[in-house]
């Protein structure tokens, strides 16, 4: 615990840095006036008679040593759990997931998002398996952080989700707010996309002999397209006289429109004739069955061992190499950020650090000696 004094307009505050586990903080939360400050991460309360009083008491105070035991790191051999060694959901926890996916349902959360949340919650009442729903804390949520997913080398991405899942579950199934605002949040890495070149990009698209093959990873690449977009996509959401593929409902549910060259266009045609799809654009063994995702991934391996190209290539690659050549091809990127579907500009900009066109143009000092 960091007791400091500060000033904001004609006012005077201690700031207070507590951990989130420390048993002195219900005497703050508790203190009239004080406020969380989520950015800068401390306690404000009034600068007080009473408030020099609860901060003299609180630092002579040492949390029990039961708390600081339980958040100390311990070696990593003694906190690893594995998720085989969790004990398994009672019948009555089961029935809350299963609630829990419904709300998710019901306000319209892609499949993908509702099986990770409700995975996620599952994992998380599967560790507190013998701890009251209704007895369950932030201490509990960080203990489940630092010695389940910390010990097992989840990631970053993993924790958020883990966080963003009990949040919703525990406000609209358990009814009960849980402050998730005193939990640290790890921050994301900023990491760049894979792209590969236009070279290795025709080498990929030219692998399959399968009509089907060589049509499913053209469009991807031909408009950048997620893999679940070019899954759901039907015949009828190709307008080929106005050159436009049309995505309903992508990632945010959002639609927007695609334009589509004569090339692509013609290479669509010819698999329809042979394929006559029924129902989907892209059907598995029979027709009416949706082209598994599984099996697209597949072909995509395929195609890449036949180049000889030593990169494990994933199909988001294709759309990432997309927007990176429309870039080096100068164009715009706002029209970019449309054709992608991103909602924030910040996202598509990312591209700016793999673009090779301006990084070409730089000469290394080196070269002058």
């Amino acid at each position: 615990m960091k007791v400091t004094t500060l000033t904001m307009g004609s006012s005077s505050y201690y700031a207070i840095q507590i951990a989130p586990y420390d048993t002195r903080l219900a005497e703050i939360r508790a203190f009239q006036g004080r406020r969380w400050h989520q950015e800068q991460k401390y306690w404000t309360i009034p600068l007080s008679e009473a408030a020099t009083t609860l901060v003299n008491d609180l630092l002579q105070r040492k949390p029990p040593e039961r708390f600081r035991k339980k958040f100390e790191k311990p070696k990593k051999e003694q906190q690893q759990r594995p998720l085989e060694q969790l004990p398994l959901l009672s019948e009555e926890r089961k029935a809350k997931i299963t609630d829990f996916k419904n709300y998710l349902y019901s306000l319209r959360f892609s499949p993908s998002t509702i099986k990770t949340y409700s995975d996620a919650m599952s994992i998380f009442l599967r560790y507190h398996a013998q701890r009251p729903l209704h007895e369950i804390s932030n201490e509990d949520i960080i203990d489940f952080n630092v010695n389940y997913i910390l010990a097992n080398n989840y990631s970053s991405t993993y924790q958020n989700q883990i966080i963003n899942a009990i949040k919703k579950f525990f406000l609209k199934i358990e009814n009960r707010r849980i402050d998730l605002e005193e939990i640290e949040r790890p921050r994301r890495a900023q990491k760049l996309p894979n792209v590969i070149s236009k070279e290795e990009v025709k080498q990929i698209l030219e692998a399959p002999k399968n009509l089907k093959h060589r049509a499913m990873l053209s469009l991807i690449y031909a408009c950048g397209l997620r893999r679940s977009e070019l899954l759901n996509l039907k015949p009828s959401h190709i307008d080929s006289k106005r050159k436009l593929l049309i995505i309903y409902q992508g990632k945010g549910r959002k639609d927007r429109f695609i334009p589509i060259g004569d090339k692509i266009i013609e290479l669509l045609r010819n698999y329809f004739k042979a394929y006559r799809p029924k129902e989907w654009l892209f059907e598995g063994q029979y027709l009416g069955e949706q082209y598994s995702a599984t099996s697209l991934q597949k072909v995509l391996k395929r195609s890449v061992e036949k180049t000889k190209i030593n990169k494990s290539i994933t199909l988001h690659w294709l759309r990432h190499s997309f927007a990176t050549h429309l870039l080096e091809n100068g164009t715009d990127l706002r029209y970019i950020q449309e054709l992608l579907g991103h909602k924030s500009s910040k996202t598509t900009e990312i591209y700016t650090h793999v673009s090779t066109k301006s990084l070409q143009n730089i000469k290394s000092p080196f070269d002058d000696l």
